[in-house]
């Protein structure tokens, strides 16, 4: 399966990761440093909880550390793929309630972990707007660029997931 779009002309991330609120934190697969140097983002032991929508052999995390992996799409999803989306920020957001440090990746950390991240502040009960706007002033004002994705959001994904269902049943 495809899962990441071809650049839609944003820049790299400057940073493998960022802190999005307390123990929830946003990243991807690579970054670039200020130098315009390109680098893996590897995890090892900083995270107790790693979710990935996307995944690269050798980007970790180490053994031990609990891993969930569903990989997606960064384009319009299923009803069972937003149905995943929720489930993964509903772990999340237990996660972060427990004391415990997650990070949520994709391939650059915008769009795919941004979704999930966003959900999860949303049912850490924060309002969606303000979700959104964190992500892109903490990770990166790229972050969300798939507009479908903050469609998805804003439209709230209960919602999003039904007429996902109603547009495969026609």
């Amino acid at each position: 399966m495809k899962t990441r779009q071809k650049d839609r002309g944003v820049p790299d991330p400057r940073d493998p990761w960022n802190e999005i609120t307390a123990g929830l934190w946003m990243g991807g697969h690579h970054w670039t440093d200020p130098l315009g140097e390109g680098h893996a983002a590897v995890v090892g032991t900083e995270f107790g909880l790693v979710i990935s929508l996307f995944s690269r052999p050798g980007h970790g995390p180490d053994p031990g550390i609990e891993h969930l992996v569903a990989e997606m799409p960064d384009r319009p999803l299923t009803a069972g793929q937003i149905h995943t989306v929720q489930q993964l920020a509903r772990t999340a957001a237990l996660a972060v309630r427990t004391g415990r440090t997650v990070l949520v990746r994709c391939h650059s950390g915008y769009n795919r972990s941004g979704l999930v991240v966003a959900q999860a502040l949303i049912e850490l009960g924060w309002e969606t707007a303000t979700a959104i706007d964190t992500i892109r002033k903490k990770r990166s004002s790229s972050a969300l660029n798939n507009r479908i994705f903050e469609e998805y959001l804003t439209t709230g994904l209960d919602v999003a997931q039904l007429l996902i269902d109603l547009d495969t049943l026609t």
